[in-house]
């Protein structure tokens, strides 16, 4: 390429854990409250364009995680390689003359049920937004990116993820009609931030998980008229009720809260906590952890949220013990803010 006129734009967009009320944000319940938690580590996207002309495969893209690097002509679009990646960028009507050079890494590993791809298309459509005229808001990024997975490309998935990431922070989210929703960012004392942030815990249990292929099983169980099921009407009401337990900084009733939610996950199809979860949990029990949060749509792999009961000691000996059955501890920060882009 001949290189003239080189901007870098970058952006990171924050990851979802202990989304309670999860699955009532979806097509088929209708109607849905979610309370999510951003954390670090975040999805990183940095992306360098140049004025190329008018030329093929002027699109470059390195996908770290995954160690692979390609080019893509944006107008004739195939969607084979990383399909919300390819969606995104063809979506965002990139000028003709514009090459770029698209760099994505996220230090949560792939399928972590954490929301990663809805951060992946975030963070890449937020950075892509800086090339066309206009700017999108939080709520329209968030709307693109979920369009693009349910819309563009067929999958299965809730709003939760995108708005989480878009907006960061602790949300308490209430969905309409799927999928129009308002988003309530809870402002909290930093005396219950940092408690909260220290005794949380995220753990991965060493595979991936496929959230739509679980979104299929559910639905085939829900049936017809899932919006008025009593599991998703109990998930609804548990999403408040964290909501109320982290203003009032109650640990002990967001625990619980943890607990109940799970329960109600093993309630919805028994695929959604698996072998491996279970042990995690009994573990947990053994360090009086107060909560465990199958996170996202659970399954045979991903990741479940601790709370633990306060005991930093405790908790340093709970995670010993899981990495020696073979789990591991990722890092977790609270993320204040959301998207976030600059040149």
């Amino acid at each position: 390429m001949t290189n003239t006129n080189i901007t870098l734009t970058k952006a990171i967009a924050p990851i979802r854990i202990c989304d309670i009320g999860g699955w009532t944000d979806t097509w088929f319940a209708g109607r849905g409250a979610v309370f999510n938690i951003a954390i670090y580590p975040y999805v990183e996207v940095q992306i360098r364009a140049v004025n190329v002309g008018d030329q093929r495969d002027r699109v470059s893209i390195n996908v770290e995680n995954y160690g692979q690097s390609y080019a893509i002509d944006p107008e004739h679009l195939s969607y084979n390689k990383h399909p919300l990646i390819e969606a995104a960028i063809g979506v965002m009507s990139i000028p003709s003359d514009t090459g770029l050079e698209i760099n994505i890494h996220s230090a949560a590993p792939p399928g972590a049920s954490t929301g990663t791809s809805a951060a992946v298309s975030v963070a890449l459509i937020g950075a892509l937004d800086t090339l066309t005229r206009g700017r999108l808001t939080p709520h329209e990024v968030a709307a693109m990116a979920h369009s693009i997975e349910t819309e563009k490309l067929g999958l299965q998935c809730g709003i939760q993820d995108q708005l989480c990431s878009a907006y960061g922070g602790i949300n308490y989210i209430q969905m309409h009609a799927f999928p129009h929703a308002s988003v309530s960012p809870l402002f909290i004392p930093n005396r219950v931030w940092w408690e909260l942030e220290q005794r949380l815990a995220l753990i991965y249990i060493g595979t991936p998980h496929s959230s739509s292929d679980i979104h299929k099983k559910v639905i085939a169980d829900l049936g017809e008229h899932a919006e008025n099921d009593a599991r998703l009407t109990e998930l609804r009401r548990l999403a408040g009720l964290a909501k109320n337990s982290v203003y009032d900084g109650d640990f002990d009733g967001l625990g619980g809260i943890m607990n109940a939610n799970t329960d109600v996950q093993r309630k919805l199809h028994r695929a959604l906590v698996c072998p491996r979860f279970e042990e995690i949990i009994e573990i947990a029990g053994d360090f009086d952890v107060l909560g465990c949060k199958v996170n996202g749509a659970g399954g045979d792999g991903g990741s479940i949220t601790l709370l633990s009961d306060g005991d930093m000691a405790k908790k340093r000996r709970l995670l010993k013990t899981l990495a020696d059955h073979g789990y591991q501890a990722l890092p977790l920060y609270l993320s204040r803010q959301g998207l976030r882009v600059w040149r």
